[in-house]
């Protein structure tokens, strides 16, 4: 009797069986890497985008510099380096009057 030699039916079923599933396994991870890549990308613009929306720092209220600003030329006038016309003068020229 002969014998055959190679793998035969069932052994080359069992290889071609074993690359389909890796072969499908390396294109599920594949997509599962591609969509990764797209939610890092996304994630990214997000947060591009809300630095840009919103400032960094709000700026001080004007109120307050102003009211700091005449502080500033009262202390000056108390201490006798200004005039009271002077502090007048300054006091409208921040107040705007």
């Amino acid at each position: 009797m002969m014998r055959r030699r190679g793998v035969g039916l069932i052994g080359t079923a069992v290889v071609v069986g074993g690359a389909a599933h890796m072969g499908a396994k390396s294109a599920q991870n594949q997509a599962a890497g591609q969509e990764q890549a797209q939610q890092a990308a996304y994630d990214q613009g997000v947060a591009a985008a809300q630095q840009q929306a919103a400032p960094a720092v709000p700026p001080p209220p004007a109120e307050l510099d102003d009211a700091a600003e005449i502080q500033k030329y009262a202390a000056l006038k108390g201490q006798g380096l200004i005039t009271e016309e002077e502090f007048e003068a300054k006091k409208k020229q921040i107040l705007g009057i």
